[in-house]
């Protein structure tokens, strides 16, 4: 058996015990065999075998997604998949090259049924999600279509600016007892609906489930004025956000007070913001690296742009961008 075999076998069962022993293993598999991973290590003088705790993992600027292909073994497979970041016309998108999509949203649908505690089967999902759809080839938009047809539900997921099939459709779906329902939207396209519609019987009782970004559509909001402004309309119970990014295959979940919960194949580590080597999971406060155990194929170790707070129990929240990063389609909203 393959180590990628073996690892993805194991992957399901991961537990908080075991996840550094199996990010070690694989930090030394993609030490060896993911090229553009190999050569920033060396630029570093990284003595791999030395490694021996998950502070001392070098991490992958997210800049390289979009300068290289950053595939681990790319010998062995041509990618059938390629997730593009959202951006303006003038931004370089990051590409993020996926050996099989069925890990993809297979790993992404286990997670939202640990957090939620309930099947897909059991859900209705519709989503307001224009940009994504606009620019194309999202990982957003192949997770909430794949949980869609999973969920074998009559109503059809998307709607681009059409507000009143989407109200009908919410008004259907909400006939069936047996489900709950899911608005996933980008947050601009929620605030369009409630200016629109406000505090329409429709938009009452469902699960709301913001995935953050304004797309230079809206001025930016901190997350606390965001949420109350949708809670005028979609009433008191908490605002749910995802976070996640092109570059990841995993999810963290917020359901509703704004903290993070990471599943198992994901932990977040903490940098000094001017100190890229200063990373400590203890830390109170700084820019985030991230552990993705489901990026087997690509980087599992990746440092992003994005500050955050992390609480003693493992959550976090995200508080916003580095200075001169670009602005992404993942939940970047101030705290």
């Amino acid at each position: 058996m393959s180590f990628r075999d073996e690892f993805l076998r194991t992957l399901p069962a991961l537990t908080p015990a075991t996840f550094e022993a199996a990010a070690l293993r694989l930090f030394r598999h993609q030490a060896r065999h993911c090229p553009p991973y190999q050569q920033w290590l060396r630029l570093l003088g990284c003595q791999v075998e030395h490694i021996a705790h998950l502070e001392e993992i070098p991490f992958l600027p997210i800049e390289f997604f979009k300068t290289h292909e950053v595939r681990t073994e790319p010998t062995e497979w041509e990618p059938q998949e390629v997730f593009l970041s959202s951006g303006t016309t003038q931004q370089q998108r990051s590409r993020h090259l996926v050996r099989d999509p069925q890990l993809y949203r297979q790993n992404a649908a286990r997670i939202f049924e640990q957090v939620y505690g309930r099947p897909l089967t059991q859900w209705t999902f519709l989503a307001l999600l224009p940009s994504y759809l606009d620019q194309g080839q999202s990982s957003l938009v192949a997770m909430v279509d794949y949980f869609a047809t999973e969920s074998g539900q009559a109503q059809p997921a998307f709607f681009l600016h059409d507000h009143a099939a989407l109200l009908q459709a919410l008004a259907e779906a909400k006939k069936d007892s047996t489900r709950r329902v899911m608005l996933i939207g980008v947050s601009y396209a929620l605030l369009d609906l409630v200016a629109e519609y406000g505090a329409a019987p429709e938009l009452q009782g469902l699960t709301v489930l913001e995935t953050g970004g304004m797309k230079g559509r809206r001025r930016e909001m901190i997350r606390e004025e965001l949420h109350a402004e949708l809670q005028q309309a979609f009433g008191p119970a908490g605002i749910h956000s995802e976070y996640g990014m092109t570059e990841l295959l995993s999810q963290a979940y917020s359901l509703g007070d704004g903290r993070f919960h990471c599943p198992a194949p994901l932990r977040i580590l903490l940098r000094d913001p001017a100190d890229p080597f200063s990373v400590s999971s203890t830390r109170p406060d700084g820019a985030i690296n991230v552990i993705d155990l489901a990026n087997i194929d690509s980087c599992a170790f990746i440092e992003t742009k994005d500050l955050a707070r992390q609480y003693p129990d493992g959550s976090f929240e995200v508080l916003g961008r580095m200075d001169n990063s670009d602005v992404r389609g993942c939940n970047q909203m101030a705290g």
